[in-house]
């Protein structure tokens, strides 16, 4: 098991092949902004269905109910986060207002109020990847030091959610906007209305859901596969693209390596955009399966929380 993170004194790659692509290709900056087809792609195929799902499963057994919170609720709800992602780079509309009202809005089906909150911590992520202290992405030592055996990194795994929600308002609290207030005042009288008309059913399947969705589900495995280095640290690389099917449910985050070259562009137009740029995205090391990155990491004992790379702040 390794003990420390891999720190490199190197910026990432993606600014110096952002520019390469561009440089080759002048004609990826058509596919920049916002996409016309994402907001009604989430109301009609997610928000919808995941909100009338969760009114429909008062009288089922647990078996039943649990099995539907995590094939379908788990699945939407997964689906969801990656809409509220998308929101967050400004992807559905032409102003920045209007994304952070729609993932307001796309955020009640869900349950818990972040989507505001995640927006903040994601730009972090972008503008300092890998950066000690500045990245929350990244497991903070003491979480790296505990769940850095295979039953830990099972337990962890089956909630990582949880610590991927709770580690930035721990480690780097950040102020409540206006906007972050009412993402959650409107969060909170959405489920007050769902309980005093539907009971506690629904609210008990957005948890759950939310808990299965981000712990040991396949579609889960793109929050392990995007920036764990599973094999030997080689020509700085330390973000991994999923090219399988599963991108079709998940607006195409497995296109990780190109989102973070580009992160203007909508996840319906990753695609193209390797199509165009495939030189340069062939040579990287890619991520196979997404389930396969779930069973790699917690049973392999040269893979845990320590397999990330770091920068000095």
């Amino acid at each position: 098991m390794n003990n420390d993170f891999i720190w490199t004194n190197k910026p990432p790659l993606h600014d110096t092949r952002r520019s390469l692509i561009l440089k080759s290709h002048p004609e990826i900056k058509k596919l920049f902004g916002y996409d016309w087809r994402s907001k009604y792609i989430c109301v009609l195929a997610l928000l919808i269905p995941h909100f009338l799902l969760s009114l429909s499963i008062a009288n089922m057994n647990w078996v039943l109910f649990l099995t539907v919170c995590y094939v379908f609720g788990a699945t939407l709800t997964q689906s969801i986060f990656l809409a509220i992602h998308e929101l967050s780079h400004n992807l559905f509309f032409k102003n920045s207002t209007a994304n952070k009202l729609f993932s307001i809005f796309a955020n009640l089906p869900i349950g818990v109020p972040y989507a505001i909150a995640f927006r903040e911590y994601h730009k972090d992520h972008h503008a300092h990847l890998g950066v000690d202290g500045r990245d929350l992405d990244i497991p903070t030592y003491g979480e790296a030091f505990i769940t850095n055996t295979t039953l830990t990194k099972a337990l962890w795994m089956s909630s990582q959610i949880v610590m991927y929600a709770l580690r930035p308002v721990l480690i780097r609290p950040k102020k409540i906007d206006i906007y972050q207030f009412v993402n959650i005042v409107i969060q909170i009288l959405f489920d007050i209305v769902i309980v005093c008309y539907w009971g506690w059913r629904p609210i008990q399947y957005m948890l759950l859901s939310i808990l299965f969705s981000g712990g040991l589900h396949p579609c889960a495995g793109h929050f392990i596969s995007e920036h764990y280095v599973f094999s030997k640290y080689k020509n700085d690389q330390e973000t991994f693209s999923y090219y399988g099917g599963l991108n079709n449910l998940m607006w195409n985050v497995g296109y990780h390596n190109e989102h973070h070259d580009f992160p203007n562009v909508s996840g319906l137009r990753l695609p193209k955009l390797n199509k165009i740029a495939k030189k340069y995205y062939d040579e990287l090391d890619v991520c196979e399966s997404w389930m396969n990155a779930v069973f790699t990491y917690i049973f392999d004992e040269n893979i845990g929380p320590f397999n990330r790379v770091k920068r000095v702040h």
